[in-house]
Parts: structure tokens; C-alpha cells; sequence
């Protein structure tokens, strides 16, 4: 029978391993997210320098498992003078291991931009800064919501192996209750029940993001309705 009593009791070691779970997970996708496009954009903006040694990255990272990253980080590390805390090398390990995916989500999305739009900017006089702001972001962005949504949800799921390098998350924890109640089942459906929750709140959060991206007005349309004033211009100036 499920006793709910046993998770009252035992709230608080789930309400620190939810805490726990929450900010590591923050942390490491929104260093997944900001290294991903920095790879990005380096392997885009000088391919013959900065391409090769990106491609590598992204395809080490890719090959390697996870956990086998947290082991080199945390197990690892002190043979080469890199110590970490359980919690930031799980950080490090959640954001360097979704950095490779989000770099190919990102570079995508760059290079399924027409290129007439940037030539068009480049015409109209702005720089290559603002083109990357104004028109750009604004349309990879679109494009890259689902694919980016699904690789959050993945990086939250696969963060339970934090556990091993003895993070104490919701599944340490979880585990922790097991071992000392002899009760499987409450413990783990409770994990599992904010497992569900916290992706249901990034999908959530990745559909109306889509949503408010697809009700905006492309840069594009603007920019094409600047460029024929440009050459109207000059026009009704010589009537």
C-alpha cells in the first residue's frame, strides 16, 4: 500500500534533493546554452580557424557518455589539478556535454537564414553586429525553439546521473530514503513525479516561447520595405 506518511516524514531530504536538482540544472543548461553559441558562432565567423577545432569538440563530446565526462571531471580532475565540488563538476559536466548539442542546434538555425538577407543589410549600411542582433537571432530563434526545448528536457532527464559522483539530487536522495526504509516505491514514484513536473515546465515554457516567436514580425519584411524606400528615394527627389 502507499504510505504517504513515509514522504511527510522524509520531506526534507526530497525538498533539498529537488533544490539541489533545480539549480544545478539551471546552471549547467544556461552554460549549454551561452558555450553552445559561442562554439556556434566561432565556427561560423572564421570556418579555417576556429572549424576544425569545434567539429572536434562537438564530436568527442557527442561520443561520450555523460557520465563517463563526470567521472573525468570529478575523479579525473585532481590528477591535472582541477578540483570541483560534486555539485559544479556536475554543473560543468551538464554544460559542456549539451554545449556540443546546442553548437549544431545553433549552427543550423544560422545557416538556414537566407544569405539575401545579410546582403541585403550589408546595401542598406548595417553592420555586421546589428545584423547578427536585428535579424539574425531573431529568426534562428524560431527555428531552433523545438529542437532546443527537446535538448533541455534530455539535459534534465540525464542530470539523475549527477547522483553517482554523490551529488546529493533527488535520485542520491531518493536512494538515501530507500536504504534506510526499505521502501522502493514511494521514494522513487515521488522522484519521478518531479522528474515529470520540471519538464512539463520547460516544455511548457519552450511552447510559448514558439508561440511569441511566431506572432513577431520577421526583421526581414522590414528590411525589405526599407531597401525599395531606399531606391524610391531617389526618385521623388529628381521630381
Amino acid at each position: 500500500m502507499f504510505d504517504i506518511a513515509l514522504l511527510w516524514e522524509m520531506r526534507g531530504l526530497i525538498l533539498q534533493g529537488l533544490w539541489n536538482t533545480l539549480w544545478i540544472c539551471f546552471l549547467g543548461c544556461l552554460l549549454a546554452l551561452s558555450w553552445g553559441l559561442v562554439l556556434a558562432a566561432l565556427r561560423l565567423a572564421n570556418p579555417r580557424l576556429f572549424g576544425y577545432p569545434v567539429a572536434c569538440y562537438v564530436e568527442i563530446c557527442r561520443g561520450t557518455p555523460l557520465l563517463i565526462l563526470l567521472f573525468l571531471l570529478y575523479y579525473g580532475g585532481p590528477g591535472v589539478g582541477l578540483r570541483l565540488d560534486a555539485e559544479f563538476a556536475g554543473v560543468f559536466g551538464i554544460g559542456l556535454y549539451g554545449a556540443c548539442y546546442f553548437a549544431e542546434i545553433y549552427r543550423g538555425g544560422f545557416k538556414s537564414i537566407p544569405k539575401g538577407q545579410l546582403e541585403a543589410a550589408r546595401m542598406l549600411g548595417i553592420s555586421p553586429w546589428h545584423a547578427l542582433i536585428r535579424i539574425q537571432i531573431p529568426q534562428m530563434a524560431r527555428l531552433i525553439t523545438p529542437p532546443g526545448t527537446n535538448q533541455l528536457i534530455i539535459l534534465v532527464k540525464e542530470s539523475a546521473l549527477i547522483s553517482i559522483i554523490s551529488v546529493d539530487d533527488l535520485t542520491k536522495n531518493a536512494t538515501t530514503i530507500v536504504n534506510q526504509t526499505f521502501q522502493v516505491i514511494e521514494p522513487y514514484l515521488a522522484v519521478a513525479l518531479l522528474y515529470w513536473l520540471m519538464i512539463e515546465l520547460v516544455a511548457r515554457g519552450g511552447y510559448a516561447l514558439e508561440k511569441r516567436l511566431a506572432n513577431r514580425r520577421p526583421r526581414h519584411i522590414s528590411l525589405k520595405s526599407s531597401h525599395k524606400n531606399a531606391h524610391k528615394d531617389p526618385a521623388h527627389a529628381n521630381g
